[in-house]
């Protein structure tokens, strides 16, 4: 049984602020000594990294569509051991879930499953009365959502949030916090939404901490910590990595830094579990991979931004290429897969994929049912899993001769690269909805 105390910060739309509030939420309550553990709704890896700098603990992602509703609660609790209090980040609109799924892996659901109350943060600029009807019709389109109270974002005078209090005392919801209507804090954003933590440290400590002074001023953090413990007991058990690991340890390299950022806390976890000495490499610097290497894993990222970069660093490339040609075990997301190809927008790459990638226009952004098309190291033919894509660039050919996935989108088609022990794919997966999957990639580093 828990109840460590708990907030789920929501808004009507993107746009209204969750960020800056909840990010804020986490540095103030942080700053005043509390153990504070960071999470956000969906399959968002950029946010929870300023979430991070925020608490001092992991960023950790709760999606009800690629882990399954009930991992929500399990990997929750996981994530709050030896925390006093716990911030969740919500996705986009309050309601807004997968598409076509009904609430699937909205900001709701997880607060549902979670006995959370909600915090919702209101973009006020343009309304004063109206917002009352606003509040109203989120508090009461779903009874099992237990709206706690609202947070007035970019409020304009002393007059306008005197109208907005009055109005939103007569629908009976308490206002929490009033932020005024000032520059925005400095979280530059681009193609695919904010800039990362790891490629802008400094100025991400900073802006952190402008999140924090902005919360702090503005907000009731009594009273928004009072409402956290009102939250209801969870009797869920904790999930756990299952511990698979005997014998003598494989060593997987984990791309990371500025260019590879994209990962969850728990694959590492289930790794290491599964047997794996986990040892992190940046393929902007470092020329050769880690000692003793017998598996990769490269995740998602912004190489096409660090493309000539990448290049330059010829011999890290043909160790990449030669681990690879030697039949171990390389596990590539996205970011990851495009490393692999002959070259990313004209600039050299690993070269072990025979393909080729490059930026465009075209946003790609969705939840993805995949299942496995054939054998790899990540999983046995006929294998399903969920995921999602989201990418502003192309591979062609999109699927190798031995395709990784035959996704639903909701057009059923193939892609992927599944090559002696490569499997590369766009198609970003939770490891936690299938453990096996780390236990299969680190047995296969002990054997290759």
């Amino acid at each position: 049984m828990s109840s460590v105390p708990r907030l789920v910060v929501a808004a009507p739309s993107s746009g209204s602020g969750k960020t800056t509030v909840a990010t804020g939420l986490m540095a103030a309550f942080a700053a005043r000594g509390l153990a504070v553990s960071p999470h956000k709704v969906g399959p968002d890896y950029i946010d929870p990294g300023y979430h991070a700098l925020a608490t001092g603990r992991p960023g950790r992602n709760l999606d009800a569509y690629l882990c399954g509703p009930e991992l929500i609660a399990p990997l929750f609790l996981h994530g709050v051991r030896g925390c006093d209090l716990a911030v969740v980040e919500g996705v986009m609109g309050l309601y807004d879930g997968a598409a076509g799924e009904g609430e699937l892996a909205s900001t709701a659901q997880v607060a549902k499953l979670l006995r959370a109350p909600v915090v919702l943060v209101v973009d006020a600029s343009s309304q004063s009365r109206s917002v009352a009807a606003l509040v109203h019709g989120f508090a009461s389109w779903d009874p099992q959502v237990r709206l706690g109270g609202v947070i007035l974002n970019k409020v304009g005078s002393d007059r306008h949030e005197e109208l907005l209090r009055e109005a939103l005392d007569a629908a009976g919801v308490p206002v929490l916090g009033v932020l005024r209507r000032v520059p925005q804090v400095d979280t530059p954003s681009r193609h695919l939404g904010l800039v990362p933590v790891a490629e802008r440290r400094t100025d991400a400590v900073d802006a952190v901490a402008a999140m924090a002074a902005q919360v702090e001023q503005g907000c009731d953090l009594e009273a928004l910590a009072a409402l956290a413990r009102s939250a209801g007991v969870l009797s869920d058990a904790p999930w756990d990595p299952p511990v698979t690991a005997t014998g003598r340890r494989a060593v997987v390299a984990v791309a990371g830094g500025a260019a590879f950022t994209f990962s969850y806390a728990e694959h590492t976890e289930l790794l290491t579990a599964a047997g794996a000495e986990v040892v992190p490499f940046d393929p902007l610097r470092d020329e050769q991979l880690p000692d003793n290497t017998a598996g990769l894993v490269i995740g998602g990222g912004f190489p096409e931004m660090y493309a000539g970069e990448l290049s330059a660093n010829e011999p890290l490339r043909r160790a990449v290429a030669e681990l690879a040609l030697d039949g171990a075990p390389v596990a590539a997301e996205c970011a990851g897969l495009l490393y692999l190809c002959r070259e990313l927008d004209g600039s050299p790459m690993c070269g072990v994929l025979d393909a080729a990638a490059r930026m465009t226009q075209r946003l790609t952004l969705g939840y993805r049912d995949a299942v496995a098309v054939g054998d790899s190291v990540l999983a046995v033919a006929g294998t399903r899993m969920r995921g999602h894509e989201f990418h502003r660039t192309v591979v062609e050919p999109g699927a190798g001769a031995a395709p990784a996935w035959g996704v639903r989108t909701p057009v059923r088609r193939v892609e992927g690269f599944v090559q002696q022990g490569v499997h590369a794919s766009y198609v970003h997966t939770h490891w936690a909805s299938r453990p096996g999957v780390a236990r299969r990639f680190v047995e296969r580093c002990r054997t290759s």
